[in-house]
């Protein structure tokens, strides 16, 4: 597990790679660069950073985006701890603009390869201001054999909130109203495959996490957050998912055609966001956003998030003649352990648990093997139990099928 951190650049996280695969987008136009802020510009360097909303140019209450201090300040760089946990400590400048400033701490333990995120935000001016805070993080979605080509499949995720209030769950904030690559699923997942195509889609989702799956290597990475739903988010966003690409542009004329960018090129990336609730700060207020990030393997047959990890191919299982129980199924996992059969009869009490297999986050977990069962079990839970014994959830719960049923 790796981490690429450069404070000069915005206090960017530029890359994480886990097991050899790199995660973020870096633009080779920046790489190694460093450019000072200015009004004039906006120097994208990838990565992963913190930004504020409501972002606009309407007034002094938007955030007019662009190469400002946030965004492309000299951040400090303190360490905070190494060993058991390494952590850091990013700040930037005080804005005074918009009267801002960022503290964020990154931190990774020995046991696992989790990433946990903590963000500051503190007023530093003598009135009253009102920001939600945005984590926004690039994803590379070139082809990893041929960066002039796109990955075919790319994909994110995250659960639609059924009482959305946005018209089909999600909200096109910009790019064309009718889009192929994003769509509502019927088991309520919010799905999107990475297109060539400028747009933005906003998500009033409410679990908790989304999930960035490379399909093409099998690699996948887990946002997570806290969802408060006594607090307003702006436009009502919690996840916003920007896919970069070509744009779409009617003339004058009305005839529509495709923009290539401002500098004539658009490089391979989708953007991953989070949104803070808006937080009304007065002086030397402050509020906070915490984050995890787990890599881990995956791929596009993505169903569903456990606590434990990612779930591809549900868990099946089944009792055969001889007694025993086949346990099939496909998953990812967030810590370094054994999986663990929890048996319970049909009233729910415990008859005991039975060690499966050994996983990693760093492989593909595909079951296909046979334990030992009580003839009284009816339901199975599949629990991941980390390398220190720590419980840490299940991956998902069934009822124990019979051969002749199936």
């Amino acid at each position: 597990m790796q981490l690429t951190v450069v404070p000069q650049n915005g206090g960017r996280l530029m890359q994480v790679s886990f097991a050899g695969h790199p995660f973020l987008f870096v633009n080779p136009k920046y790489e190694g660069k460093y450019l000072p802020p200015t009004q004039s510009q906006w120097f994208n360097y990838g990565g992963d950073k913190i930004w504020l909303l409501p972002e606009g140019n309407n007034d002094e209450q938007h955030w007019a985006g662009g190469s400002d201090l946030l965004d492309d300040g000299a951040y400090t760089f303190r360490k905070v701890s190494e060993g058991q946990q390494c952590e850091i400590e990013l700040t930037s400048p005080a804005d005074p603009q918009s009267g801002i400033q960022f503290v964020r701490t990154i931190r990774l333990d020995a046991d696992s390869p989790r990433i946990a995120f903590h963000v500051v935000m503190k007023n530093i001016s003598g009135h009253d201001v009102e920001w939600s805070m945005q984590s926004v993080s690039q994803y590379d979605t070139a082809d990893a054999s041929d960066r002039s080509r796109l990955n075919h499949d790319f994909w994110t995720f995250a659960p639609a909130n059924p009482f959305s209030k946005y018209l089909n769950r999600y909200h096109v904030r910009f790019g064309p109203a009718e889009n192929r690559a994003a769509s509502v699923r019927d088991n309520g997942l919010f799905a999107l495959h990475y297109a060539h195509v400028a747009a933005e889609l906003w998500l009033d989702s409410t679990v908790g996490w989304l999930a960035v799956v490379d399909g093409a290597t099998s690699y996948a990475m887990i946002e997570r957050f806290r969802y408060e739903g006594n607090k307003p988010y702006p436009g009502n966003a919690s996840v916003i998912f920007w896919m970069n690409g070509s744009e779409l542009r009617v003339n004058d004329d009305g005839i529509p055609s495709l923009s290539s960018g401002a500098d004539g090129e658009n490089p391979y990336y989708l953007e991953a966001e989070i949104n803070s609730p808006l937080c009304r700060l007065r002086p030397g207020e402050t509020c906070t956003l915490d984050t995890e990030w787990f890599p881990a393997r995956g791929s596009s047959k993505f169903q569903s998030i456990a606590e434990a990890g990612i779930v591809m191919r549900p868990l099946r299982t089944t009792r055969g003649p001889s007694g025993k129980v086949t346990l099939s199924g496909t998953f990812g996992v967030f810590f370094s352990g054994r999986l663990v059969a929890r048996l319970y009869d049909e009233h729910g009490a415990s008859l005991g648990s039975l060690p499966v297999v050994n996983v990693s986050p760093a492989e593909l977990v595909s079951l296909a093997t046979e334990i030992p069962s009580n003839e009284k079990a009816a339901r199975l839970s599949l629990h991941l139990q980390d390398e220190n014994g720590v419980d840490r959830g299940s991956l998902q719960e069934v009822p124990i099928r019979s051969a002749e049923n199936d």
